[in-house]
């Protein structure tokens, strides 16, 4: 039997190409979700559908055809036509495109969309803002459980008020709706399940280059603590950073670490804990002056201050005031499976790290030693750096 896979546009006829018109009159009958059939109702016989499996299994019952199928925007394009490619390999299937929500509102807001990133939090769980902190421009669809609201709303909580959003809803009806703002001012308004949104970053979270250690003159100092550009590229080697992960950075002293972390992870979230007036003053001017909104500043001493923070997928301790059992149980209670990496340069804190990391899964311990030359007139010399030992491990799930 002869089935037509048909992107209809945003739903309004007016969007359709030619093409799918003409497959849609040739159809005695149309399958789709109720909204798509609602134009072709006094002509065709409708039969609202809108699982993949349920398409299918109506489709396998006909003896007629050819059958249409009704998909929303373009059929490459968040579309159930992937799903139902594979369950009607036996049919002739015909395969007509639309246009994309993408499309149709950049067209409407006088803009291309070839280097936008393209995301989903319709009917899925996604994070959005991730991508937006990330990212120059995102487009998302919403729906379900993250609207368009609900993502100013936590760009405002993020630092991230001043980025340009523009919201689309019901496009192509004749109650079509477009509003932009910035994400602060658009927070407080109400939107439609079904909306599409625009997001312009003017400054998103990136990495100057490729690979972590950026040199220590790179961060504001004064007279904190800072783990060298050295021990923090092993350490950060050791955390095995992904895109998306939770951090902790507990005893952030200026944040390199944070900082460094913050740009290994530009679609997540990194919380720098630290409880020194002074250190949270450089931790300020450190987060802005690499642009890192995606890193959180938490004033207070570990573990308490920990207990309130959202799981970690990794955390690195530089501090622990003679805590770290302690802060090792509440990153466990968290997330068992949590990723750890913990340095010390103290005998005392090396013997308690010893003992407590030796029961995590994959421990290994690495003692670091640094020599920088530094000029003395004409000649160099070799300066040695005080030792470092670095701590890894991972708890078991």
């Amino acid at each position: 039997m002869k089935v037509y896979l048909i992107g209809v546009g945003m739903g309004n006829p007016g969007t359709m190409t030619a093409e799918a018109l003409e497959a849609v009159r040739a159809c005695p009958v149309l399958v789709g979700a109720p909204r798509l059939l609602e134009s072709w109702a006094q002509d065709h016989d409708c039969v609202p559908l809108i699982a993949g499996a349920d398409i299918a299994e109506y489709i396998g019952k006909q003896q007629e055809g050819p059958i249409g199928v009704l998909l929303s925007g373009d059929t490459g394009f968040y579309s159930g036509a992937k799903r139902l490619w594979a369950l009607l390999e036996d049919h002739e299937v015909v395969t007509l495109p639309g246009i994309s929500s993408l499309s149709y509102f950049c067209a409407k807001l006088h803009t291309d969309w070839q280097d936008v990133k393209i995301v989903s939090a319709h009917g899925r769980s996604h994070n959005v803002v991730g991508e937006i902190q990330r990212s120059g421009r995102t487009f998302a669809l919403t729906g379900g459980s993250t609207k368009a609201q609900d993502i100013c709303r936590e760009l405002t909580g993020r630092g991230l008020g001043d980025v340009t959003v523009s919201v689309g809803e019901r496009l192509s009806y004749p109650d079509e709706r477009v509003v932009t703002g910035t994400a602060a001012q658009l927070a407080e308004e109400t939107f439609a399940d079904l909306s599409v949104l625009l997001a312009v970053n003017p400054r998103p979270v990136t990495r100057p280059w490729n690979g972590s250690g950026l040199p220590d003159e790179a961060f504001l100092r004064g007279n904190v603590p800072m783990t060298k550009e050295e021990v923090r590229a092993l350490a950060l080697s050791k955390l095995r950073l992904a895109e998306r992960h939770v951090v902790w950075d507990v005893g952030a002293g200026t944040g390199s670490v944070s900082v460094e972390c913050a740009l290994s992870c530009p679609a997540g979230r990194v919380f720098a804990v630290e409880k020194k007036e002074e250190a949270l003053a450089l931790l300020e001017e450190n987060r802005e002056r690499f642009h890192a909104a995606n890193l959180s500043i938490v004033e207070g001493t570990a573990p308490e201050a920990l207990k309130d923070l959202p799981a970690p997928d990794r955390v690195f301790i530089g501090g622990t005031s003679g805590e770290l059992g302690e802060i090792l149980d509440v990153i466990f209670d968290k997330n068992p499976a949590a990723r750890v990496v913990c340095t010390a340069v103290t005998l005392e804190t090396v013997a308690e790290a010893a003992r407590l990391f030796a029961h995590l899964e994959g421990a290994d311990m690495v003692q670091v030693s640094a020599t920088r030359t530094r000029s003395a007139g004409r000649y160099h010399l070799m300066d040695a750096q005080n030792p470092v030992w670095i701590f890894s491990g991972e708890g078991r799930a």
